[in-house]
């Protein structure tokens, strides 16, 4: 099985079309994708919306199924104080349209019960939808751990109400390979790879984590005694923007070609070593 997606983090607002264009390319089957690109500024690619425009969702359709690629990540589904997440109810519709198999959430309202009431009610409308839901461990967040994710996981009381391990966020977190080997691996949903340095180097944290990661194998974090503990059946979305290199001009055919190249590689050490 090709387990290996792009994440919309690393493409940097590239066009729903080219980004399954490019994944296909690279060999990859899987992408994630939120409704709109992000405002970048400057702004590397014109602004699009998969809400406001059923004839960019009905193509993207189109070329998934062409180029054998799905969205196997649906981002955009946040918790934040103030909002009710049933009004994510026609982005849900949406994707669902549009085949996507989990989403992704994060919540930023500081109240953790509240967070555990939304997640519980997201999970339940995406199933409705045939659609899987993962919490992602990211540090500044409400869920900034792993002992707060397998809380939350517990709390919500549902299987198909799983955890999405960032590596990247799960070190700079305090956790490691070992914590997650003592994790029943059902708990585990989804996986992003990137690299980074253990220590970092850029004072905000979100800035790192959003426009300068490392492809595997070029920073410091024990990518493969994490990734040998976490189930084999799951997809790998490489979530390494490089903002640098964007303004330099590499590519990202050869930036995200190195990061899949790079992966593959770490996927097989493993393999042979089991």
């Amino acid at each position: 099985m090709e387990r290996l997606g792009i994440e919309l983090l690393s493409v940097f607002g590239l066009p729903p079309i080219e980004h399954v264009e490019l994944a296909a390319d690279l060999g990859c089957r899987h992408i994630s994708s939120g409704l709109t690109s992000f405002p970048y500024d400057p702004p590397f690619y014109p602004p699009f919306s998969l809400r406001d425009d059923p004839a960019l969702r009905r193509e993207m359709v189109a070329a998934m199924r062409d180029r054998g690629v799905s969205i196997a990540l649906g981002e955009g589904m946040s918790v934040r104080g103030g909002m009710e997440i049933r009004d994510k109810s026609a982005d849900l519709a949406i994707m669902e349209e549009l085949g996507v198999t989990r989403v992704n959430t994060v919540s930023l309202d500081p109240d953790l019960g509240r967070s555990i009431d939304q997640f519980g009610i997201l999970a339940e409308m995406a199933a409705e939808r045939g659609i899987e839901t993962t919490v992602e461990i990211s540090p500044g967040t409400t869920i900034g751990d792993l002992d707060t994710a397998l809380y939350v996981v517990k709390a919500v009381g549902r299987s198909d109400f799983r955890i999405l391990v960032d590596t990247m966020h799960l070190v700079r977190s305090g956790s490691g390979a070992e914590d997650l080997a003592s994790v029943d691996p059902n708990v585990i949903g989804y996986i992003q790879v990137s690299d980074a340095p253990l220590v970092p180097v850029i004072d905000d944290y979100m800035a790192e984590s959003m426009f300068e990661r490392m492809i595997p194998g070029t920073g410091e974090l024990p990518l493969r005694d994490i990734l040998a503990v976490l189930p084999r059946d799951l997809v790998i979305g490489l979530e390494v923007p490089v903002r640098s290199a964007m303004q330099a001009g590499v590519p990202l055919s050869t930036q995200l070609g190195n990061a899949v190249q790079a992966t593959r590689d770490l996927l097989a050490q493993i393999d042979n070593v089991n």
